[in-house]
């Protein structure tokens, strides 16, 4: 079965969480099977495994809706995409698309760095369910990433095509030693500063956790830096502004807990990062960290500063045994775990024969 790809998501520079579940995934399944690499930038390869590749339009080019056109001179007896928005006309080969989660229907704000064209058109896009069915049903089988986005696309009937989970996971860390208590009364935050996000919540929070300091480890406009500096204590917030593995590792090492006051994720990668070297996570209390902290994780209301001191302050009277389940509970999410459930996924499609072309 040769498989092509999509590896055009693939970050330049630190992944985000599309790029690294394409790496993860696709490092995986290169291992056992014959995969060709699609990408639009050579310096993507740095992140990729060693295999065959070829370079092709950006998925943001006016191409896109055409891509198919390009993918169709490789002759592949499948193609993935790690997004829906992957351009199906004219294919003449079996597609698989991932939905990573449905956050922007109910949060519309567009991700900042989108030129404003693209940032127009996604707000259009997510103002009614239709074009993402339109683009989920043009493919032959989807995945997604968690059980909750699954019973999310079930709930809304995004498709008719069948929905198969392949989870997200973290790249391996070097085991730490079982730790009994952490080094510092210091609170971990990774991720952007979208409204939806919700990280005020957890500075408002601060005035009620003295000796506590809330590490920001994301790039950070100066003026959200600002807003949050006046809701918090002196000294309380540690703004990192961007930070590479090593010292974002360090950081987590050392802290109490990985925390997150989001009102809504498609996963939670962050969440993985800190339970894997024994660092609990103190987050929202949604469906989505549910699946993943599961019982090792504490929870709060996202809306309530009181009940995210409250769960931290429980957390010092149980630390070392929610250490412990942390990371027993990351070791459920796997590259190769997820790599062999998109293979099953991949031949079941691939037997079909090619799709029909599409009009």
């Amino acid at each position: 079965m040769r498989i092509v790809a999509d590896c055009r998501y693939v970050r330049v520079g630190r992944h985000d969480g599309i790029s690294r579940f394409t790496a993860g995934v696709v490092g995986a399944l290169a291992e056992t099977h014959d995969v060709t690499l699609l990408v639009n930038d050579p310096r993507q390869l740095e992140k990729l495994p060693d295999r065959p590749h070829v370079v092709i339009s950006s998925p943001t080019s006016p191409l896109e809706p055409l891509v198919a056109l390009q993918v169709n001179r490789l002759r592949p007896d499948v193609v993935w995409s790690p997004m829906q928005t992957m351009g199906s006309f004219g294919r003449r080969y079996p597609l698989v698309l991932t939905l990573h989660d449905l956050i922007y229907y109910t949060n519309r704000t567009p991700p900042p760095e989108f030129a404003l064209p693209i940032r127009l058109l996604w707000r259009l896009y997510h103002l009614a369910w239709w074009p993402q069915r339109l683009l989920l049903d043009r493919a032959d089988a989807v995945v997604t990433v968690s059980r909750t986005t699954r019973d999310e696309m079930r709930r809304h009937r995004l498709t008719r095509r069948p929905v198969t989970v392949v989870g997200n996971a973290t790249d391996p860390v070097a085991p730490s030693a079982p730790r009994t208590a952490p080094e510092r009364r210091d609170l971990v935050y990774m991720g952007s500063f979208m409204p939806y996000k919700n990280v005020s919540a957890l500075v408002r929070a601060l005035p009620l956790l003295d000796g506590y300091r809330l590490h920001l480890m994301s790039r950070v406009s100066e003026r959200e830096r600002a807003s949050l500096s006046a809701l918090a204590p002196r000294d309380a917030l540690v703004f990192h502004d961007g930070v590479g593995d090593d010292e974002y590792h360090d950081v987590l090492r050392r802290a109490t807990a990985v925390v997150t006051a989001s009102r809504a994720e498609g996963f939670g990668i962050p969440i993985v990062e800190g339970m894997a070297l024994g660092t609990p996570a103190v987050v929202s209390d949604i469906p989505i960290f549910r699946e993943i902290g599961g019982e090792a994780a504490l929870y709060f209301d996202p809306e309530s500063p009181a009940s995210i001191a409250a769960a931290v302050r429980r957390l010092e009277s149980e630390w070392a045994s929610r250490s412990r389940a942390s990371v027993e509970q990351a070791s459920r999410f796997d590259w190769d775990a997820s790599a062999a459930a998109l293979a099953a996924v991949l031949a079941s499609v691939a037997s079909t024969g090619a799709a029909e072309p599409t009009a």
